[in-house]
């Protein structure tokens, strides 16, 4: 395999756990590694070198060369045969990281940088590149399960396709197994079936069971054959698809959603499900928008 993972970094801890984790994504790739930093002190006018009072190793650049050479020692010892190249790119971190993932097959960012607010639990660059980035982007949360299943949440919807097929390669890639998780609730499914909901063999909301098992094979058709050696597991929850997902998270190593999947507004990027997960999920998210 060849291609390019890009992880944004800013002196965070939740930066550097995201270098080390985009490290590990490159390894198993077989791709490169680029660490990106957006300096945006140039533009603001602000001096780079030291104080004329201050140290010599002081000053704004010298605090960026630091950061981003701890960075790529940082990615180096966890995936030393990664081939890591990095960028020092004047501009606003939004602007810059986005236009990194057009050339990107994965972003990878922590969920909270330096100046996030007390209690704020993902930072708006995540947000904001989880709606706009131009591929997938994985928001690292708190470190990965040993052995955890990838989680994929499925609404059956068109514009969710990419996530399955991420999640396959995923866990094809990590040789994991993947727990196709679809959760439901009266409001959140399709039109009832034809038939009354006092037939004994219909749920609560009038839809035959068998439906919403039928919509996950739907859902997965062509995948199992692409993916053979993936295992996979199907489940159909009744509740809260974010509830169902953020538990599910527990005891995973990823989840992966569509950025926006069935009954979202016109003109709406980021779906809530998605949204909670990248503030509550136990495990990294990573969120895979739809073809335009």
């Amino acid at each position: 395999m060849s291609g390019l993972v890009v992880v944004g970094v800013d002196g965070s801890t939740s930066g550097l756990a995201a270098v080390e984790v985009a490290a590990r994504e490159a390894e198993l790739r077989g791709a490169g590694l680029r660490v990106v930093h957006a300096f945006i002190w140039p533009g603001m006018h602000v001096p780079m070198g030291p104080s004329p009072l201050g140290p010599l190793g002081g000053g704004i650049r010298h605090m960026v060369e630091r950061l981003v050479t701890e960075a790529l020692e940082r990615a180096r010892t966890v995936a030393p045969e990664v081939h890591v190249s990095h960028a020092v790119v004047t501009g606003e971190p939004l602007a810059v990281l986005e236009a990194q993932s057009h050339s990107a097959d994965l972003l990878v960012v922590g969920s909270r940088g330096i100046g996030g607010f007390v209690g704020l639990l993902v930072g708006s660059t995540a947000v904001h590149l989880a709606a706009h980035g131009r591929c997938p982007l994985l928001v690292v949360r708190e470190q990965p399960g040993v052995g955890g299943p990838v989680v994929l949440g499925v609404d059956g919807s068109a514009v969710g396709e990419p996530a399955v097929d991420f999640a396959f390669a995923e866990a094809a890639l990590r040789k994991a197994p993947l727990l196709a998780l679809h959760a439901w609730t009266t409001w959140s499914t399709p039109a009832p079936a034809p038939y009354g909901a006092s037939a004994p063999y219909a749920d609560a909301s009038g839809v035959l069971t068998g439906e919403k098992e039928s919509l996950l094979s739907e859902a997965l058709a062509g995948h199992r054959e692409k993916y053979p050696d993936v295992v996979v597991e199907q489940q159909a929850v009744h509740g809260r698809p974010r509830e169902a997902l953020i538990e599910a998270s527990r005891s995973a190593q990823l989840v992966v959603v569509g950025a926006r999947g069935r009954g979202g507004f016109t003109g709406l990027l980021l779906g809530s499900v998605s949204q909670a997960l990248l503030h509550h999920a136990h495990c990294p998210v990573t969120v895979v928008r739809g073809k335009e």
